[in-house]
């Protein structure tokens, strides 16, 4: 797809009553709303706009969180919970607000299956949507192996439930178009533009980059998994860093199908995953093509021969598209937390610094709606109205064990025995 020129790098020193580190959902989101209500806003993007996981992502907008709501009720009781699922689904609703007042073409659809590939994981999947309508009100179509090819047509799935809130989109021409409203709206956005280093003074926080600085009453770090270490975090106090882990995911996408074809496969061109642990994800484009995501690395090491290996999880789906050429394939990294949760966090003041700095991270795989809901939470609590950001606040996270060299061995190991569960 066309991108609109590139907005140019930082040259020279700015001030700003905001500074938004972070060119994806999260921080074009609170770089809108912070605009919308009067706010000087400068946004510094390391890459291009949506370059990262908020422009590659598989495109699926779902409610709720990477982890079970029991997580959230563990730690917060139920009426906290209840706020988050409530804001979830707000979530959904932001992005149908901010398509229509932007005019935001990005081939939303409506629709989305949660899958089970066993009558164990069947019997969890209907006990999570009998709880959720009971005690959230939150109420699906439950698919049986008889109606599920009403909406699937794959003899992988012993059954499934269909949610018609949920749906999929484009996610790059959202980003896009989000990028572009915010721009609309008077923020200041500057691409290739790498944060070098954060220092905090009594009266403003400065940013460094290669060829400029930012000097601003408020910060916002909303870069994820690529802002650490190359955004001075290390030098913040009670740094967030440990407690995210990059986790590669990989996409591939055939070439387009006959309308024929796709009937054949998803009748009403659903968004699908399953309810697995370390699950496949899919979904039909626009075009005509089949997007499907699930290889996952925790070594963040890419598993050679990409399209082959995604290749043999769609044919393990769809048998007949044996022989249908995969034209793309890619990956990249998303931030998770030992829990799934996603973190947000006021780093607190230094010393005789004005003002906290703001960090949104580790969506854990799941944050194409809720990363647009965080940067309108952030942009509140920056204008003095925090509740809802300190409901998030309250959530508990812990660093991954191992420290800096064996973390990641650690989670290898730790993924290998839920693959194990999954196949049992």
């Amino acid at each position: 797809m066309a991108r609109r020129p590139a907005h140019l790098p930082l040259d020279g020193e700015v001030r700003a009553d905001v500074a938004v580190v972070g060119g994806g959902l999260a921080g074009l989101s609170a770089a809108l709303e912070l605009a919308q209500r009067g706010r000087s806003v400068v946004l510094l993007e390391g890459q291009r706009v949506g370059w990262a996981a908020s422009g590659r992502n598989g495109g699926q907008a779902l409610p709720g969180l990477a982890c079970d709501m029991a997580e959230i009720e563990a730690q917060l009781g139920l009426g906290d919970a209840r706020r988050i699922w409530a804001m979830t689904i707000e979530a959904l609703t932001l992005i149908h607000a901010r398509r229509d007042r932007h005019r935001i073409a990005c081939d939303w659809q409506s629709g989305a299956l949660t899958v089970a590939v066993s009558a164990r994981k069947a019997a969890a999947l209907r006990a999570w949507v009998e709880r959720m309508a009971e005690v959230y009100d939150y109420r699906q179509q439950w698919l049986d192996p008889s109606a599920l090819p009403l909406h699937i047509r794959s003899a992988r799935y012993a059954s499934g439930v269909y949610d018609r809130r949920s749906g999929h989109l484009h996610p790059l021409k959202y980003v896009l178009g989000l990028a572009h409203a915010a721009w609309q709206a008077g923020a200041v956005i500057h691409e290739h533009t790498a944060v070098t280093g954060i220092e905090r003074h009594r009266s403003v926080t400065l940013l460094r980059t290669a060829q400029g600085q930012v000097m601003a009453d408020q910060v916002l770090l909303a870069g994820n998994v690529h802002l650490t270490g190359s955004a001075g975090l290390a030098g913040l106090p009670a740094t967030p860093a440990a407690r995210i882990m990059p986790v590669g995911t990989y996409v591939a996408v055939t070439e387009p199908l006959a309308p024929a074809q796709m009937d054949a496969l998803l009748p009403t061109r659903a968004a699908v995953c399953d309810n697995n642990f370390s699950l496949d994800y899919f979904r039909p484009t626009a075009d005509q093509r089949l997007l499907y995501g699930g290889k996952v690395s925790y070594s963040t090491v890419t598993p050679p021969n990409l399209a082959a290996r995604m290749r043999a999880h769609i044919v393990r789906t769809f048998p007949s598209l044996a022989h249908t050429p995969i034209t793309h394939a890619w990956g990249g990294f998303v931030d998770i937390t030992m829990n799934r949760a996603p973190e947000f966090v006021r780093l607190p003041a230094d010393g005789a610094a004005s003002a906290p700095i703001y960090l949104v991270q580790g969506f854990s795989g799941h944050g194409l709606a809720l990363t647009g809901l965080a940067g309108k939470l952030v942009a509140e609590a920056m204008c003095g109205e925090a509740g809802r950001f300190d409901v998030f606040g309250r959530l508990r996270h812990r660093p991954f064990p191992g420290g800096e060299r064996l973390r990641t061995p650690t989670l290898v190991l730790g993924m290998l025995w839920h693959r194990l569960r999954d196949l049992l």
